[in-house]
């Protein structure tokens, strides 16, 4: 048999750390169209690598499909990069977190990957509206209300209070996913309450990051979203600090360090 040798590079060089200065892993749902495309249209620069993972789950979104989800959890975490480095891991998915509790999700994600701060989109939208300081809020929900009430009671109990909520009442992914961007601003300016110090508009399966400014123009308050709030915390945890402008006031706010809360 014939033995074939390349011929080797003979220009100096040194390895460098790959791409992607700040390492973001994305734990996606696998029939989710909207947050990998979000996260995208979020980059600021490519210093901001994101790497996908999907999540095997059901089409129809309700508390028992959510919770079949938890043992995917680890599988879909050890394909991000493996034996790569990663500055954070964000799972979108923001009644998943709902219905399984922070501390489930990111156990399990720390079974395949230990030591990465986990960002999740109930968690961050509470941090970002602790960071708003906004103590009423107004909701905006895609869900049917089985989900819906336990996102109210998540939110309840740590604290915030509800003055309306409201929902598109769809009982699977695929019709969320398709709600227009325009929809969710007109059901964003009939969800707010003048009472209310900021919007929240649940979902990672929803296009609300392309409207953000838009309401934030219209009702002259903070609004935030599941993949905004999301992107925030991860995109923070992974050590970038700098505002990031087009997708509403909270990616705006400087931080003067990295932070994971």
């Amino acid at each position: 048999m014939r033995q074939f040798k390349a011929d080797p590079v003979r220009i100096a060089y040194e390895l460098d750390d790959g791409p992607g200065q700040y390492r973001i892993g994305l734990l996606a749902l696998s029939n989710d169209l909207a947050t990998e495309r979000d996260f995208i249209n979020m980059r600021p620069c490519d210093d901001i690598a994101l790497f996908v993972s999907r999540i095997p789950n059901d089409d129809v979104c309700s508390v028992e499909s959510l919770r079949v989800m938890e043992p995917e959890l680890t599988n879909a975490t050890a394909q991000l990069i493996p034996g790569s480095r990663l500055d954070a891991i964000a799972y979108s998915c923001t009644s998943g977190t709902v219905v399984l509790g922070y501390d489930t999700v990111s156990r399990r994600v720390h079974d395949a990957r230990p030591g990465i701060p986990v960002a999740t989109p109930i968690t961050a939208s509470l941090a970002a509206l602790e960071q708003f300081g906004a103590d009423k809020i107004s909701v905006l929900t895609p869900y049917s209300d089985d989900v819906n009430s336990q996102i109210y009671d998540y939110i309840t109990a740590a604290g915030v209070e509800i003055v309306a909520f409201t929902s598109f009442h769809y009982p699977d992914n695929d019709s969320m996913a398709r709600i227009p961007p325009q929809a969710i601003y007109g059901a964003a300016i009939e969800a707010d309450r003048a009472e209310a110090d900021a919007l929240f508009i649940s979902c990672t399966a929803i296009r609300a990051v392309d409207v953000l400014d838009k309401i934030e123009r219209k009702i002259d308050k903070p609004v935030v979203s599941a993949n905004q709030a999301l992107f925030w915390q991860a995109l923070r945890a992974s050590g970038y600090t700098k505002p990031v402008d087009g997708f509403g006031e909270l990616l705006r706010i400087p931080v003067s360090e990295p932070f994971f809360t």
